[in-house]
């Protein structure tokens, strides 16, 4: 079976990296924005019609969350137009596009997770260039699949959990916000569970929408505290108010996402937020160890 992986430099495009020599049975083109620009339409448009994928796996976009206030342009163009040529040419060239999308565009006002049909709200610039990406897919194709994620971290690229490691080196105590409630998500299980819905290969069944994260409910506060104790460092972990921390865009205050639809439809076991945390610090520390 032949996948497309784009942007695959970055978190979750890495994760399929470090998995695919081990599955045989898949046959991977990796790209990023040096091998197919996105932007450039009559590219993807040769890229796609003379390869024979029969999936495509969209990890790339825009992800500077506070930057897109300041260039909506840039956003959109990668997250609503690159997506929707790319739509086209997936559903012209009979390729089952999965499309990666993002919490950013709920309100972030819920107090029960959110579920896949729940009304859309984005309170940023990403958040609805994001949403515009979302619409491009299903308005383009007629066989997509589009997850939705959140607090994405993982061994490669810039994360939350990389961050606080390097902060907790170097400091005594940190302040973390603990008003914002959400769920983790570890790119390499979000890999895993893209590939075990591809291996499902339900073809033909119509575009829908997932959600995607680890299990459990936790603030950034909470989780910041559990990286610094599993990685044994002194640092002290204290909660603070978003309001301590202003941010150009408005993150949202609640951003669990209901996960029950794609366990159920894929028969998929997600694993907890503490397995995957503990499984990420020790390849952490692994890859510091060779380095």
């Amino acid at each position: 079976m032949q996948i497309l992986v784009t942007g695959s430099k970055g978190q979750l495009g890495s994760e399929f990296h470090a998995l695919a020599k081990d599955d045989p049975e898949f046959r991977f083109t990796f790209t990023d924005i040096d091998e197919l620009d996105l932007t450039d339409f009559p590219a993807v448009h040769s890229f796609i019609k003379n390869n024979d994928f029969d999936y495509c796996v969209n990890c790339s976009g825009y992800t500077a969350v506070d930057q897109a206030e300041d260039e909506p342009e840039r956003a959109f163009l990668l997250n609503a137009d690159a997506v929707e040529n790319l739509a086209k040419e997936c559903t012209e060239n009979n390729v089952k596009l999965i499309h990666v999308s993002t919490d950013y565009v709920f309100d972030g006002k819920a107090t029960r997770p959110y579920k896949e049909d729940d009304p859309v709200a984005p309170q940023s610039v990403y958040g609805a260039s994001k949403l515009q990406g979302e619409l491009a897919v299903l308005e383009n194709s007629n066989d997509a699949i589009i997850i939705r994620t959140a607090w994405l971290c993982s061994q490669f690229g810039k994360n939350f959990v990389k961050t606080i490691l390097k902060l907790a080196n170097e400091k005594s105590e940190l302040g973390v916000v603990d008003d914002q409630i959400g769920s983790p998500t570890f790119a390499e299980d979000m890999a895993k569970a893209i590939l075990h819905i591809i291996k499902a290969d339900k073809r033909h069944m119509g575009n829908e929408i997932y959600h995607y994260s680890n299990g459990g409910v936790i603030s950034w506060y909470i989780f910041a505290k559990e990286i610094v104790e599993m990685a044994g460092l002194p640092c002290e972990v204290k909660p603070v108010k978003t309001s301590a921390y202003p941010t150009k865009a408005k993150r949202p205050a609640y951003s669990v996402l209901d996960t029950k639809k794609i366990k159920r439809e894929f028969n998929m076991v997600i694993p907890d937020w503490k397995t995957s945390l503990l499984k990420l610090i020790n390849q952490l520390k692994e890859t510091e160890s060779n380095d």
